[in-house]
């Protein structure tokens, strides 16, 4: 069984930095594609960042520019990190991890997140 442990995340004022952490049970090359998502309060769950370990990256246009995703294999962590936050950004942020099994690719989450932008 998959599990993804985070860590991160708080409360920020705007134009600061955050850094989330989720580390995987197993090798990150175990996975097709690691990302984080967020979930604001009554909004539905939106991508933020994606990335398929030693290969491509993925951001939404909203963080384009502020936020990085990376991997550090040595223990399977994806790290996010978030710079000149903005009140927008505020939301509970989840790790997803997905992974093929068979012919069905399955999806993980990370217990979630809560950031927290001030203006």
């Amino acid at each position: 069984q998959v599990q993804l442990v985070e860590s991160g995340g708080g409360l920020v004022q705007a134009g600061g930095s955050l850094r989330l952490s989720c580390a995987a049970s197993g090798s990150i090359f175990s996975f097709s594609v690691m990302g984080r998502y967020r979930q604001a309060a009554g909004n539905e769950r939106e991508l933020v960042a994606t990335t398929r370990p030693g290969e491509s990256t993925y951001y939404a246009d909203s963080v384009k520019g502020r936020f990085t995703i990376s991997t550090t294999n040595a223990n399977n962590t994806v790290t996010l990190r978030m710079n000149d936050l903005k009140p927008e950004d505020t939301a509970v942020y989840y790790c997803n991890a997905k992974q093929w099994g068979g012919p069905s690719m399955y999806d993980y989450w990370g217990q979630g997140t809560q950031v927290t932008v001030s203006s």
